[in-house]
Formats: structure tokens, C-alpha cells, sequence
């Protein structure tokens, strides 16, 4: 396949919007993505609880900026790893669901990579608090 060509057309062929036209499409995509991770995802939906908790609580207990973005940068996290987590899922699923070794890898490493997260929220929050 020769450089800047996919599948047999150019990459510069197809017109792609530019400026606010991008931005506003980028962002419908965006808010796609959340309506569909909130609709179908029971385990975003959980964190996204947790985050509707704890930031404010972050936010209380951090004694100045760094403390506070310390506290709520991980609840980010969480939810950022899960959204590209359940982005794998819905991969994996699309490709077909007949059980496959690699497959099952694939889930189990975003699985994996969702509790480092969680982790790294609890030990963040305790190294935070617990220096007082």
C-alpha cells in the first residue's frame, strides 16, 4: 500500500470540514458517545455516580489547588479509562461473539486497566488525606 493511501483512495480526496464546522461535529460525536456510554453501560453509569460524589467531596477536603486537583484528577481518570474500556467492548462485540482467546484478552485488559484506575483514585486519596 503506498503512503497516504487507504484501501485504494487517497486520503486527500475526501473533503473533511474545517474550523467551527469540525469543532461542532467533533463535539455531537462527543455527546453521542456519552448519551451512548450513560445508555448502555451499566458500569459508567455506576462511576459517574461516584464522580457526581466524590468531586464535590475533593473539592472540600483538598486544603489548596494542588490537593483538590489530586482528589478529583483520578475520578477523571476512572471514567475516561472506562469510556475507552467500553470503546474495546463494543469493538470486540462488533467483530463477532463467538468466544475467542484474544477477544477475551482484549476485555480483560480494559477490565484491567478500569481497577488500575480505581487504584490509583484510592491510593491518591489516601496519600492525600492521610499526610494531615
Amino acid at each position: 500500500m503506498e503512503a497516504g493511501k487507504l484501501r485504494g483512495v487517497k486520503l486527500t480526496d475526501r473533503p473533511k470540514p474545517t474550523g467551527l464546522i469540525r469543532l461542532w461535529n467533533a463535539f455531537g460525536n462527543t455527546w453521542k458517545g456519552y448519551v451512548g456510554a450513560f445508555r448502555e453501560e451499566a458500569a459508567f453509569r455506576q462511576e459517574l455516580a461516584l464522580c457526581v460524589l466524590l468531586f464535590p467531596l475533593g473539592l472540600w477536603l483538598g486544603e489548596n489547588g494542588v490537593e483538590r486537583a489530586l482528589l478529583v484528577g483520578p475520578i477523571f481518570i476512572v471514567l475516561i479509562v472506562e469510556l475507552l474500556n467500553s470503546g474495546i467492548e463494543a469493538t470486540v462485540d462488533r467483530i463477532g461473539l463467538e468466544r475467542h482467546q484474544l477477544s477475551g484478552l482484549a476485555k480483560d485488559l480494559g477490565s484491567a486497566a478500569v481497577f488500575t484506575s480505581f487504584a490509583l483514585l484510592v491510593v491518591v486519596w489516601a496519600l492525600v488525606l492521610l499526610d494531615r
